[in-house]
């Protein structure tokens, strides 16, 4: 694969990698879960039950094995063609997702802003 193709997989590679680990870490449809593992990492007997639940709690560590997963069902190198292509691929596609992630989070932080200031403006307005 030319270094333009793995570029382009990597970046695509990285978006359901994001949207697992957001969806995972985040969003509604696994609150009870993630309130169960939140519990299990605070109140764990050793460290290591702490350590297992606590990945499932932070989308950074989730998208670690999200991308291992990724990276054995796909095949994907990155510049070398061996077992040292997967090990940069997974860092690289961790790190796009992240970007995404982050991106996302400040997009949505930005939307829900927006709609508390037209709440105010609103009430402000049926004041008058």
């Amino acid at each position: 694969m030319s270094l333009i193709d793995q570029v382009i997989w990597m970046f695509i590679l990285s978006i359901p990698i994001a949207c697992m680990a957001w969806t995972v870490t985040h969003e509604e449809i696994f609150r009870e879960s993630r309130t169960y593992c939140v519990n299990r990492c605070k109140d764990g007997r050793n460290i290591a039950e702490r350590k297992f639940f606590y990945l499932f709690t932070c989308e950074y560590c989730f998208s670690h094995y999200i991308t291992f997963f990724i990276l054995c069902l796909t095949g994907y190198k990155l510049l070398i063609d061996d077992w040292r292509g997967y090990v940069i691929a997974g860092f690289a596609l961790v790190w796009i997702a992240n970007v995404y992630m982050s991106l996302f989070s400040w997009l949505r932080q930005g939307i829900v802003m927006e709609k508390a200031e037209i709440k105010v403006f609103e009430k402000e307005c049926s004041d008058y």
